[in-house]
């Protein structure tokens, strides 16, 4: 195996943050059919004869591929890793390693596939994060035929009209993304239980209700300067509080945090721009309330996520944006602080004025997934390439190996329970790990995020490394939630495209200011008509209209 680093000057790219919903509208076509491609006998070096669902993919003469891969700095590349060698003996698959780091993958990836140097393989990558660059990409809608593991999952759980949104105005699609049988929510609040029993509060139903609790606590526990504070300010561009605002939008009826994407929401009939809807206003509205009541930390709006966990774990507020994996961090976090007896817990998100209701995203069924390069198509084992990722990405064999691992080297099943080998562990799961244990992703390369998409896709694969807690949040989450509706897809052109590239990177980023200054207080809620005229002296009411033509909206 080669691993590479490709060393590039950051030039002034433009790159769209399209959300998911704005991918493209739908052709009609069914997955499976495909455009009609086939792939001849001089690009099907190493593919099998005959490769189906349940199907274990082996190369019948050692391939190597391209691999863009994203260097997690939590589980830095290794080229000992199992999953490395497992791949080369039973799937007879190398890897020509182009490593990026965590913090540069976005530019660089899109610089590599302007320029026509990615690599084959382009995983952890959401169809928002290239949809300017689909020239350098291969449109996969037209291989369908070769990836039957794929297309058998779009079929069965009903994902059709889902995927046909993210085709684009060619009526293509670019991304074949990870795929999630069930929903999974993940991002909400984590409280001290402890102090929420003590008080004889349960878990509140809707936001008002939180904001009540928040007050008890702190008439309970005056040694608190606030009782709630925040997290994840720093990721996308400095976007603040973006994790409590998009689990708390679809509840005020827009989009937010992480959810804003593209900047505009569907209100049944269009899309409006999401910064300036009413529900914005009062998401917005209700969270510098806290601010302004002595409830939310100030600082949370703007801290780093080390400063936030801190201040939760030695007890200087009560409660902080979690999902299921922090959690277990939490936890260690005040043991670590000589506070063992603090009990944590997340709460399901609280319903708002527009009800109990996720966002699109966080209700849908697709995540990050994977693309590749265009000259994918002339290499001599292309057809192996496709069966490689089908049978890794969306089989339920490869997915299980790229989680899990090998069976007696690093887990083990008993029944119908997967558990990891005494030594091992990952995230905290298991009780048998020992003082100083092996990870399964930093050690053997598995639970890897450019091997693994959706976790494992199934729900049983899902769940399998899930503690009951988040098993019982997620099913909460989807049994009470309605999700938004997205809308229809969003098929820009390329001129429609380059008409709102730099009003929507303005837009975006004078929202993300506001967000902060009104919820901190530093713009009064009063000057709302003046940022709404400022947006639209960015070229807003252009950029909408632009986006409700490219949907067929008239």
């Amino acid at each position: 195996m080669k691993i590479r680093y490709k060393v590039l000057a950051l030039g002034a790219v433009s790159t769209l943050a399209l959300g998911l919903a704005a991918c493209s509208g739908g052709s009609g076509e069914k997955p499976g059919e495909g455009d009609g491609a086939t792939i001849g006998a001089e690009q099907s070096v190493g593919a099998m004869e005959d490769f189906e669902v349940g199907t274990t993919f082996k190369a019948t003469e050692p391939v190597e591929f391209g691999l863009t891969y994203r260097d997690h700095p939590n589980y830095p590349l290794k080229d000992d890793w199992l999953i490395l060698s497992e791949l080369e003996k039973n799937q007879n698959v190398s890897f020509d390693i182009q490593s990026i780091p965590l913090a540069d993958f976005g530019t660089k990836r899109t610089q590599l596939i302007q320029t026509g140097d990615a690599a084959d393989i382009i995983p952890s990558t959401y169809v928002a994060d290239v949809q300017n660059v689909t020239a350098g990409l291969l449109p996969i809608s037209e291989y369908l035929d070769y990836l039957p593991n794929f297309t058998d999952k779009i079929e069965k759980w009903g994902l059709e009209g889902e995927l046909d949104r993210t085709r684009d105005a060619d009526g293509k699609f670019y991304v074949l993304p990870g795929l999630l049988e069930a929903a999974k929510p993940d991002y909400t609040i984590a409280i001290r239980q402890d102090w929420w029993d003590a008080a004889g509060l349960e878990d509140p139903k809707t936001w008002d209700e939180f904001a009540e609790q928040l007050a008890k606590i702190k008439e309970l526990h005056p040694e608190l300067a606030y009782p709630y504070t925040e997290r994840w300010n720093t990721t996308n561009n400095n976007q603040p509080m973006a994790a409590v605002l998009q689990a708390a939008a679809g509840n005020f009826g827009t989009e937010a945090g992480w959810g804003f994407g593209d900047g505009v929401t569907w209100n049944g009939s269009e899309f409006e721009f999401s910064g300036t809807q009413d529900g914005f206003k009062d998401l917005l509205t209700y969270f510098h309330g806290l601010v302004a009541d002595g409830l939310l930390d100030p600082d949370g709006i703007t801290q780093d996520d080390d400063t936030a966990k801190a201040k939760f774990t030695t007890g200087k507020v009560a409660a902080i944006s979690s999902n299921s994996q922090v959690i277990t961090e939490y936890r260690t976090g005040f043991t670590e602080a000589g506070n063992a007896d603090a009990v944590v817990r997340n709460i399901v998100v609280p319903g708002g004025p527009a009800g109990d209701i996720m966002d699109a995203t966080t209700g849908g069924h697709f995540e990050s997934g994977l693309a590749l390069s265009k000259d994918t198509a002339k290499k001599p084992y292309f057809k192996a390439l496709l069966q490689y990722v089908d049978w890794l990405y969306f089989s339920d064999e490869g997915m299980e190996f790229a989680k899990w691992g090998v069976k007696g080297q690093t887990y083990d099943v008993e029944g119908d329970k997967r558990h990891l080998l005494p030594g091992i562990d990952w995230n905290g799961t298991n009780p048998d790990a020992g003082a100083e244990p092996k990870m399964l992703n930093t050690d053997f390369g598995f639970y890897n995020g450019v091997f693994l998409l959706a976790h494992g896709s199934t729900v049983d694969l899902v769940q399998s490394t899930l503690n009951p807690e988040v098993v019982e949040f997620q099913a909460t989450m989807n049994e009470r939630k309605e999700v938004a509706d997205g809308g229809p897809g969003i098929p820009l052109t390329e001129v429609q495209r380059s008409k709102i590239a730099v009003s929507q990177a303005n837009l975006t980023g004078a929202v993300h200011t506001a967000t902060a200054q009104f919820i901190k207080g530093d713009r009064d809620l009063a000057d709302w008509d003046a940022y709404v005229a400022e947006l639209q002296g960015l070229g807003m009411d252009e950029y909408v209209a632009t986006m409700n033509e490219a949907a067929g909206v008239k």
